[in-house]
């Protein structure tokens, strides 16, 4: 295996998005897009959560074979199609972003998008097939695997300057406040639940979970912006060559460093063990990025931003849907847990 990743530039390829899984296996397609002749492709393996991650096999017309990853809507109803924005801004971190940034991440070949229609594809290599392990949302992390899932974090963090020429990236913690489709009905009757149980009654007030986002929002908004992953649960981490990588940047986004560092830490650690270890893990983190050369609040101010922004992964788990019911319960426990445990909502004044 590679001591790292290549990180070729991708291509960006004027075809026609598949909306089908049968489409994008087409050798047609794939010899647009990959730039060589395709007699045959193969699916090895089928993903299906919001996007489809499909891992295929092709052989070209000359006899080589590759091994790719292709992730995109596929197959999907009219309302996931609607999540088709997400995709573009992936496919644009990989084209557009991804050499900029010193993080590892799958080395991109080649990216499709249709911005009238806003749908994209993006192509990678299987890492897998190289020795990658992409780890499971529910794997169990130590304190040292967040640690060192926490150095990537910083690797992307560090490269904030860039959001002074890339004004796509917007501060999704802001839209989300100002969501309309999440009523405080239907957020209610997700949190009276099973994703709920075990949780304090103040945690899974739905009212007062909306009021508290609305207030990290404002606040976030104030402080220093970076680019954020705003996903990094372990589902999105990969194992290489002795440390780790990250996937899945549907939800790249400018804001707090701390909306990351709260929700990976608490994400990826059962509760006992973030509690015992999040302190030691947010000072190495702060000195991580000072190490980066970037100016970073004192310990105590960082702690309090910390605890505010535990409210941001709740939140996201609490209205997330179209993953296994397992996952999502897990998730909301072990975030709202640390909702609980750092009074996140009377820190940001309810």
């Amino acid at each position: 295996m590679p001591d790292a990743l290549t990180r070729e530039a991708p291509r960006l390829v004027s075809a026609k998005v598949p909306a089908t899984l049968a489409a994008a296996l087409a050798p047609a397609w794939l010899t647009q897009v990959l730039g060589r002749t395709v007699r045959s492709a193969e699916a090895v393996e089928v993903i299906r959560t919001v996007a489809t991650k499909v891992r295929f096999a092709v052989t070209f017309e000359d006899g080589g074979q590759g091994a790719y990853c292709l992730k995109g809507l596929l197959d999907v109803d009219e309302m996931t199609a609607r999540g088709g924005p997400t995709c573009v801004l992936e496919a644009d971190f990989y084209g557009r972003l991804a050499q900029l940034v010193d993080c590892t991440v799958p080395d991109c070949i080649a990216t499709v998008i249709d911005r009238d229609r806003q749908q994209a594809v993006t192509v990678m290599r299987d890492l897998i097939v190289q020795g990658a392990v992409f780890c499971s949302a529910l794997d169990s992390f130590s304190a040292d695997d967040a640690l060192s899932s926490l150095g990537q974090i910083a690797h992307l963090h560090a490269r904030s300057a860039v959001l002074t020429e890339f004004t796509w990236i917007r501060p999704r913690l802001s839209q989300l406040a100002e969501m309309r489709y999440v009523t405080p009905e239907t957020l209610q009757e997700l949190l009276d639940g099973p994703r709920g149980d075990g949780l304090p009654r103040s945690v899974r007030d739905a009212p007062r979970l909306i009021a508290a986002l609305k207030a990290l929002a404002a606040r976030d908004a104030s402080r220093p912006q970076f680019l954020v992953h705003g996903d990094a649960h372990a589902g999105n981490v990969f194992r290489w060559n002795g440390g780790m990588g990250l996937i899945d940047w549907q939800l790249l986004q400018r804001g707090g460093w701390a909306l990351d560092v709260a929700y990976h830490i608490n994400a990826v650690l059962p509760p006992a063990l973030a509690e015992a270890e999040e302190r030691h893990l947010l000072r190495e983190y702060l000195a991580m990025m000072r190490g980066h050369g970037l100016t970073m609040p004192d310990e105590d101010e960082a702690w309090l931003q910390y605890r505010e922004a535990a409210i941001y992964g709740f939140y996201l788990w609490s209205i997330t849907r179209r993953v296994d019911p397992p996952i999502i319960v897990e998730f909301v426990d072990r975030l709202g847990k640390a909702v609980a445990r750092h009074e996140s909502h009377a820190l940001l004044g309810l």
